[in-house]
């Protein structure tokens, strides 16, 4: 039964992540540092912004190889889930040209991110490829979390806007708001932990 919710978290939470980047870049007042690289490298090379995240993805999974990180159900699931969802999203819902449209639109799609992100955490299958790279890249230089996180966010950011990513409200917005709404999102959407097997009891699975 745990093992189903799990999954049900999981799936969920991967699938509105790519619906709520998606909306993100129809909200067009700019985009969190990931995707404002993911952009620049679409307009650059004329794939689907899906489709640069996907391959993104791939290509940061390949340095975990050298970090000797261990991929689970939910790096992989990740990898091939969101930038397929965003590109279907994308396609489905047209860019709105009233501000008094895309300003609400923004907001909710960093929520929903935040729902997303905390369903995918509570999963508990493994980091998304992204976060990985920046846990690897702590163990093995010995660095703070938050400086190895600040300098991946920061170098993805400048690279995307020299590429021509969108930069604006919606960058800042999604650095300041995203992180709080994970947190308290994620205290409704944990999930039990499997109890721990008694000394001399056969292991049971989910």
């Amino acid at each position: 039964m745990i093992l189903t919710r799990r999954l049900a978290h999981l799936y969920a939470g991967l699938v509105l992540f790519g619906i709520s980047t998606a909306l993100q870049v129809r909200a067009g007042l700019g985009l969190n540092s990931w995707d404002v690289f993911h952009q620049g490298v679409s307009v650059h090379t004329g794939l689907s912004m899906g489709a640069v995240v996907v391959l993104a993805s791939a290509a940061v999974l390949l340095l975990w190889i050298p970090l000797r990180e261990r991929p689970g159900l939910g790096t992989v699931s990740n990898v091939l889930i969101v930038g397929t969802v965003m590109d279907l999203t994308l396609r489905l819902v047209p860019p709105p040209a009233a501000l008094t449209v895309r300003i609400p639109l923004l907001a909710g799609s960093v929520v929903l991110n935040g729902i997303a992100t905390a369903l995918y955490i509570s999963a508990r299958f493994g980091p998304g490829p992204r976060d990985g790279l920046m846990t690897g890249l702590c163990r093995c230089t010995g660095r703070s979390t938050r400086l190895v996180r600040t300098v991946i966010e920061v170098t993805v950011l400048a690279a995307g806007f020299l590429l021509g990513g969108s930069i604006g409200v919606g960058t800042v917005l999604y650095a300041l708001a995203v992180g709080p709404l994970i947190q308290f999102f994620h205290r409704r959407f944990a999930l039990p932990e499997p109890p721990a097997p008694q000394a001399g009891a056969p292991a049971v699975a989910d």
